[in-house]
């Protein structure tokens, strides 16, 4: 397995893991958020590949915040291929994340965010076998 950027090549297969992750999307509108993620200097998203397929995701944020001088890095995405879950890519692709923001801001902070839903429940799993813990709540309101 390897990992890498994502490229915009890649389109195709990430438009359908973000179906696995429960969106989905067409491909006009894949490409529309990935042009804006890209052009976003605080965006970075990461492919694993296996034979050159892509068969996971991770996309992740790099924030100041009011409260103190540390940059804080947020996974915002996380998708393994369906076919593929169970083999420790979603691990390897977070792991590779943390040491990649030590190495490239110095950010030692890592969070994420996860609904509240059956459907999650491997994931929060994965998220506290790799040291996560559940620190609060998310409120949301549309408008």
């Amino acid at each position: 397995m390897e990992i890498r950027k994502y490229k915009s090549s890649d389109i195709v297969e990430f438009t359908e893991l973000m179906t696995d992750l429960g969106y989905p999307s067409s491909l006009d509108e894949m490409k529309l958020r990935m042009e804006r993620i890209e052009s976003n200097p605080n965006y970075f998203t990461f492919v694993a590949t296996i034979n050159k397929t892509v068969v996971g995701m991770i996309g992740v944020t790099f924030h100041n915040t009011y409260t103190n001088n540390s940059v804080k890095t947020q996974i915002t995405s996380l998708v393994t291929k369906k076919e593929f879950r169970g083999h420790g890519i979603a691990k390897k692709l977070v792991r590779y994340v943390e040491e990649w923001a030590i190495s490239e801001v110095g950010s030692d902070f890592v969070y994420l965010l996860s609904g509240i839903s059956e459907k999650r429940i491997t994931a929060h799993d994965l998220y506290k076998y790799l040291g996560y813990e559940i620190t609060g709540y998310r409120f949301v309101k549309h408008l």
